[in-house]
């Protein structure tokens, strides 16, 4: 057995129908069905217990289950309403374990070994689990396994008491190895009808005669194969959390124990060297249902204010205010995104006050009006100029890149204004590959009086599929009015026999 680990699968039969009973204005009268359009025929999509009491199956023509049961209550299946309440119940499991996965569409699996003890034991954990999805009218089976594969099947297939897991998987139908229709008959009808009929044969001959898919699957229930849990949040690796005897009833009472977990969360930040880019705050409620709210910030910060004033700009720009309900029974503060931060040394004039000041500006509006609606120019690696600066997000933006500064007494070599594209031009030079003499720009003639250049800048020949690109020779050049412009020829008479001239932008 490779398997050390517990898992604990979910699995809601009646999701969509206990779905949508949460907000119906009533319940209903007659067995309720949830249908859809498949390969052109209305089909049921999903029941109730009640339909599924009276004969009524996923699958079923519509039209048949009408001539079988007169009276109906049809809802149309809407897929993405069940899978963003499966998606909060998977939030609300968090309270037990971060490595929580989906089971699309009615499941859950969750990793819960080293996580059992904080509620006395695995019984413990099943325990409070099936009250909170009691409260919240949800039909459940749940199963524990040794493999996360192990513990789905048992959830969905397991029909009779066991007197112990392995006994259990081994009663198992050949049909929870979920393979396709022709595959299940094929092991049915060679009289394999069991996964421990299956165990009990040569592994290479169920290969050889069902289909590798068949031979792996059974090796992931019996945990001969890894079946790796693919969780819907990765672990963060700064925790700070707080449960509670009694429920908080009161918001104000819960942001000020976020306060005292944001102060937790920064000193394990110290600890560790490093400073937090994304601070997650999840509020569990005592019905099983969570909430959580996140914030960014633009560089690494150890700041507990800072984190608390961004907490308070997203909490007051809700459209949906947090809701205690029946009270918080736990709240998580979560730092997944780390980076380095030694300590720093102001300068004396204030120089790294101020920056921080701008930082700190820049993640409130982008906090209060939506990340990409604060952007800030980034300088990029390239020579090509139009290039060397990019427009991201505030908050987004990888760590920033010094700015290339002109030597002390030199003037600017690029200029203020930039066209981009360059705007082409009418040049005349006294030799073909030399400085411009005069040039024609918006119907305009300009004589030059001076010039510097050519500065020279070569294609990035390495990011182009056909290997090539041009060359450029660009020019700082004056004309009798004294007004400044950057000129430059796209090629070489070598690589073009009649290069272009174009400005690229105008100095101030």
């Amino acid at each position: 057995m490779l398997a050390t680990r517990r898992y604990l699968a979910l699995f809601f039969p009646f999701l969509p129908a206990e779905r949508w009973l949460r907000t119906a204005p009533k319940r209903p009268d007659a067995p309720l069905v949830f249908a859809e359009k498949q390969r052109g025929a209305m089909r049921l999509a999903s029941v109730d217990a009640a339909a599924l009491a009276v004969g009524l199956r996923p699958g079923m023509p519509l039209a048949d289950a009408r001539a079988q049961v007169g009276d109906l209550t049809i809802v149309s299946h809407d897929p993405v309403l069940d899978q963003d309440w499966l998606d909060r119940l998977a939030q609300g499991c968090a309270r037990y374990t971060p490595l929580v996965a989906l089971d699309a569409p009615d499941g859950l699996i969750l990793d819960i070994a080293g996580a059992e003890h904080l509620l006395g034991g695995e019984a413990g954990v099943i325990t409070d689990i099936e009250m909170r999805f009691a409260r919240l009218g949800m039909t459940l089976r749940h199963a524990l396994g040794p493999t996360a594969d192990a513990a789905r099947a048992l959830a969905r297939y397991q029909a009779r008491p066991a007197p112990d897991e392995a006994s259990a998987i081994r009663r198992l139908p050949v049909v929870a190895l979920e393979l396709d229709a022709e595959a299940t008959t094929a092991l049915v009808r060679a009289g394999l009808k069991t996964i421990g009929d299956l165990a009990s044969r040569p592994m290479a001959n169920l290969a050889a005669r069902f289909g590798v898919d068949a031979a792996m699957a059974l090796r992931r229930i019996l945990g001969d194969a890894p079946s790796p849990l693919d969780p819907r949040i990765a672990p963060p690796p700064v925790v700070a959390e707080r449960r509670f005897a009694e429920p908080l009833g009161s918001t104000a009472h819960a942001t000020k124990i976020l306060t005292e977990l944001a102060a937790e969360a920064i000193e394990d930040l110290a600890e560790r060297g490093k400073g937090g880019r994304h601070f997650r705050a999840t509020f569990f409620r005592s019905d099983g249902l969570a909430r959580t709210i996140a914030i960014e910030t633009g560089n690494p910060t150890r700041d507990a204010g800072l984190v608390m004033r961004l907490f308070a700009e997203r909490m007051d720009g809700l459209a949906d205010p947090l809701d205690p309900g029946f009270g918080f029974d736990m709240i998580r503060l979560a730092v997944p995104r780390l980076e380095t931060l030694g300590a720093s040394q102001l300068k004396l004039e204030g120089g790294a006050v101020k920056d921080a000041a701008i930082d700190e500006l820049a993640d409130r509006l982008a906090t209060r009006l939506g990340r990409g609606r604060v952007r800030r120019f980034r300088p990029a690696d390239t020579h090509i100029p139009e290039q060397a600066q990019l427009e991201l997000p505030a908050i987004d933006a990888p760590a920033p890149l010094p700015w290339q500064e002109p030597d002390p007494g030199e003037p600017p070599t690029r200029p203020f204004h930039l066209f981009d594209p360059p705007q082409p031009i009418e040049v005349i030079a006294e030799v073909p590959d030399g400085p411009p003499h005069q040039f024609r720009w918006r119907r305009q003639a300009h004589a030059i009086r001076r010039y510097e250049g050519p500065e020279r800048i070569a294609a990035e020949w390495w990011r182009r599929r056909d290997n090539g690109g041009l060359t450029r020779d660009y020019y700082r050049v004056e004309d009798a009015q004294g007004r400044r412009f950057w000129l430059f020829r796209h090629g070489l008479y070598d690589e073009k026999p009649d290069p272009r001239w174009y400005i690229h932008g105008v100095f101030a």
